[in-house]
Parts: structure tokens; sequence; C-alpha cells
């Protein structure tokens, strides 16, 4: 606890933890003030995503940049598990979906450009291992499909009204995800993993690590900490949404995916100044292809379970689009290796050309 205590005391944006507390204690105080809860939730979000980052990488130190990137992936995508669930039991599901959609372009377009643009600034050309992020990119695209057969057939006119078929198509499409996921698992970590091994970095192994048991406790602890700051955080943000005239869809699809990554954004674009580019894009395309063969599947089965009715994976066509696209932009810049900060530019303005239609072309009923 004293080399924890210690790292809070000499980092200035860990003193934010104050607010963790506060957040806590305005949502029991005055659960109606939407706007204050809202600051409070993400300056509480931020000193918590760094803390989940120095913690992340005391664990990588020690199990190295495919497992460490995995870890921090999956404790990232908790906090989104989490706070999609929280939407599901209220049956928002456009929010649900939006949130799904969102997660896997901002993994995949944002957090990999602004890592590859990061790591650019400082360093002239970046390498990293090609297997690692051929492995996530074809994990993604397969996902991408299997998510984007609901939407094509939805429309067929001689399926029956209902959607109880929809509903069938996406609890196989479910199943066979998470089957494929734990595929990829067993491939990278276990019968392949010499394949996928990181770079060394000699200037990594003389830092001072937290002590693995420490690091563990850190990242549990803190991961608990951001899911209750995160539906503290999407209860108020649905309320000012409706002040700044967003859209359910936007919410979920940018704000929400956004906050919600933020501690899987600290630990990579730290990696990424780092030169540790391996664990950097193991975080965006690992996250990104997680979402979409784990939780959204996952969602769809918990819907059964929680939720008002049965969810189906079919999406509007904007988010169709946008999923294909940031799956496809993914795949082609990770193929050569190498990077440069001109490549992460241009990734990131493709996410912000999605924002800005998603903001100013809502879907169709939420104009």
């Amino acid at each position: 606890m004293q080399t924890l205590l210690r790292e809070i005391r000499n980092t200035p944006l860990l003193w934010m933890l104050a607010f963790v507390p506060i957040v806590l204690v305005a949502e029991a105080v005055a659960p109606h003030f939407h706007t204050l809860l809202f600051v409070l939730s993400v300056l509480a979000i931020v000193p918590l995503a760094a803390l989940l980052s120095h913690a992340t990488e005391a664990v990588a130190a020690k199990t190295g940049d495919a497992v460490g990137g995995l870890l921090n992936a999956t404790l990232g995508n908790l906090t989104e598990l989490i706070i999609a669930i929280a939407a599901l039991r209220a049956g928002q599901y456009m929010l649900v979906k939006a949130s799904i959609a969102g997660a896997i372009v901002t993994n995949a377009v944002f957090m990999l450009g602004a890592c590859l643009l990061l790591g650019g600034l400082r360093y002239h050309v970046q390498e990293y291992n090609r297997a690692g992020a051929r492995l996530s990119s074809g994990l993604l695209l397969m996902a991408t499909v299997a998510l984007l057969a609901p939407s094509a057939v939805a429309d067929l006119e001689h399926l029956p009204q209902g959607g109880g078929i929809l509903n069938k198509l996406s609890l196989g499409i479910s199943v066979l995800l998470i089957l494929a996921y734990g595929l990829g698992l067993l491939f990278s970590l276990r019968t392949h993993k010499e394949l996928f091994a990181s770079a060394d970095h000699g200037d990594d192994d003389k830092e001072a690590h937290w002590p693995i048991g420490i690091a563990v406790g850190t990242l549990l602890v803190v991961t608990v900490l951001v899911a209750l700051v995160s539906e503290i955080f999407v209860e108020s943000v649905q309320k000012a949404a409706e002040t700044f005239g967003m859209s359910p869809a936007f919410v979920g699809f940018i704000v929400v995916s956004l906050v919600g990554a933020a501690a899987e954004f600290a630990v990579a674009f730290a990696a990424a100044r780092k030169d540790r580019l391996d664990m950097a894009v193991s975080i965006a395309l690992g996250s990104a292809s997680q979402i979409a063969l784990f939780v959204a599947p996952a969602l769809v089965l918990l819907s059964y379970v929680v939720g008002p009715k049965p969810m189906d994976l079919q999406f509007w066509p904007g988010a169709v689009t946008m999923v294909m696209i940031a799956t496809v932009t993914s795949a082609f810049i990770t193929a050569s290796g190498r990077s440069a900060w001109f490549v992460g530019a241009l990734m990131i303005f493709i996410y912000a050309v999605f924002a800005m239609t998603l903001y100013v072309v809502p879907p169709a009923g939420q104009g």
C-alpha cells in the first residue's frame, strides 16, 4: 500500500481521485442534478484511467505485451459491458447497439490512429509484430461479417413479421462468435504464442514497476470503481444529450464509447509513446475484436435473462457501413508492420467524419 500511496502523492493527475467519492456521494444525495453528475463522473474517470494504466504496465512487465494487452482490453471492455447491461435492463436497445458499434469503430480507428500519431510524433518510424495485428484484424473481419448478416437479411420480403427469425439468427451467431473468440485465445496464447512475441525493450526493463500483488489488486478495485462511475455517467449523459440536441445513437456511438474506453486509451497511448507499439496495437485491435466477438454476443444472450425482450444484432445501415469501413481500414493500415505519425492522423480524420455525420444526420426516427 505504501507503494501505491507514494505513486498517488507523486502524480498530480492522481490527486483527482478525490472526485471518485465525491461523485458517488453526489449521485446518492442529488440524483437529479444531471449536468453536475456528468462533469463529476468525467473528472473521476480520468484519474482512474491513469491508475489503471500504471497497474496494467506492471502486469505487462511480468506477463509480456500480448497478455498485458489482452488483460487491459478485457478490463476496459468489462466496464463497457456493465454499462451496456444497465441500458439492456432498461430496454434501451438503440443505446446498447450504438455502444457496440461505436466501441468497435472507436477502438479500431480512433484509438489505433491516436496511438500511431502519438508514437510517430516521438519516433520517426515505428515497427510492430504484424502477426498479432493480422490475427486481431482477421478476427474482427470475421466478427463484422457475422454482425452484418442479420442487418443484411432483415428487409427480405419473405421473412415472417415479429422478429422471431432475426432473434434465432442472432442467437446462433452469438454462440459461433464466442466459440471463435475462445479459439483465437487458444491460438495466440497457447499453440502458436511464439508468433506473437513482442520486441525487447531494454529501457523498459530498467523501470521500477509495482509488485504484482499490488498491481493485480489495483486492477480489480479500479475496474469496479470505473464501472460504478461509468453507470453514473451514462445515466447523466442521456439527460445532457437532450439539452445539447444529441440523439441516443450519437450518445452511444461516440460519447459512451470514448468515455468507456478512457482506461484503455491511457494505457495504449502511454505504450505508444514508449515505442511499445506491439502493446498499443494489441490493445486497440484486441479490444475491438473482443467487443465484436465476446461483448456483443454476450449481450444478446444476457438479453434473454435481464432484458424486457430478446435483443437481435440488426443495426441501422449507417452503423453497418461505419463498422465495415473501420474494419477494412484497420486491416489495411496494420498490414505493413510499420507506421509514422501521418498514418495515425488520417485515421483520426476518418473517425471525425463518422462523428460529424452521425451528429448532423442521426438514424431515422431520432432526428
